[in-house]
């Protein structure tokens, strides 16, 4: 086995796809081991500490986010020193195959959780979906789902048109509904953003003694990708993994929205969407002072300015 580290920085970047999944699986099998799950799914076992991080990942995520294209199983795994299991998809997946299916069981029989001190369960999307469905696999394991699907059965979610395509999967079989999944999870932690509709309707359905549901409004319909430009992403998948993440804890994160482009830019946006035109102004001269030049946000003072002084003249 090579050193752990140095497998861990090596990059896959800038590979075709052909290249990236051969060099991803040398990489597994010299320090773990590395399975295709049929055509379209494949997992990656990097052997660390007495922590495992299982996460739900797919190609062009990992493309998208990570600059060395490394799951992001392996880089939270490099950073804390945990083994990781990473299941990817080439394609969009709510991992619903029976070669997944059986590679779960296989794990669960092989006593291959109950090797570490800790297991944790991740994904966002599709991949809480499978965060919270396959965590059955490994009882009294941890959950962090970022606004997970419970189900695309159009017989419990019909009002999620979403997904069209993936509808047609069996949600009804085994480890189908990801509520009633999540029941044997020591806890399981659901982030979401209550003013997406549907996430906010998803998490409603994951409601369970062993859950924590973790609001963040206005955050968007990405919440991966929210929490890593926000930089706390690894901080929560690390307090989750050992039990020590709580929503006091999570809240004093989340304070780090004020410092993200985007979520101001949403906050914006709702507001103006509810008319609220002195609160727009409050919050564009706060990041203005706060940031400095932001450009956007010093348009938008010019004219709420403006808008205001009519407002103020019209009363007088």
């Amino acid at each position: 086995m090579q050193d752990l580290a140095q497998t861990l920085q090596a990059s896959l970047a800038q590979m075709s796809k052909r290249d990236w999944l051969t060099a991803l699986a040398e990489l597994s099998e010299e320090n773990g081991h590395f399975q295709p799950l049929g055509k379209k799914h494949f997992s990656s076992y990097i052997a660390g500490g007495e922590t495992l991080l299982v996460t739900f990942e797919s190609y062009d995520a990992i493309q998208r986010i990570s600059p060395n294209a490394h799951p992001l199983g392996w880089e939270i795994a490099k950073v804390l020193g945990w083994s990781s299991l990473s299941v990817m998809s080439d394609g969009q997946s709510w991992f619903r195959e029976r070669e997944i299916y059986g590679y779960f069981d296989d794990l669960s029989d092989d006593g291959f959780f109950e090797a570490f001190d800790s297991v944790l369960f991740y994904g966002a999307g599709p991949g809480g979906y499978a965060a919270a469905a396959y965590s059955i696999a490994a009882p009294g394991a941890r959950v962090l789902a970022l606004q997970p699907q419970a189900s695309l059965d159009p017989r419990v979610t019909e009002w999620d048109e979403r997904f069209p395509d993936q509808r047609r999967k069996d949600f009804t079989s085994r480890y189908g509904y990801a509520p009633d999944m999540i029941d044997a999870a020591e806890e399981a932690f659901v982030i979401y953003d209550p003013e997406e509709t549907e996430d906010a309707m998803h998490a409603a359905l994951f409601t369970r003694p062993n859950v924590q549901k973790l609001r963040l409004r206005h955050a968007g319909g990405a919440l991966q990708f929210s929490l890593r430009n926000m930089k706390i992403l690894s901080r929560l998948i690390a307090l989750a993994g050992v039990g020590r993440l709580t929503p006091e804890i999570f809240a004093n994160l989340a304070r780090a929205r004020r410092e993200d482009r985007q979520y101001l830019r949403n906050l914006l946006r709702a507001l103006d969407d509810k008319g609220r035109t002195r609160l727009a102004y409050a919050l564009c001269k706060n990041v203005t002072t706060r940031m400095g030049a932001v450009p956007a946000f010093e348009r938008r003072l010019k004219g709420l300015e403006t808008r205001l002084a009519e407002l103020d003249a019209a009363d007088s």
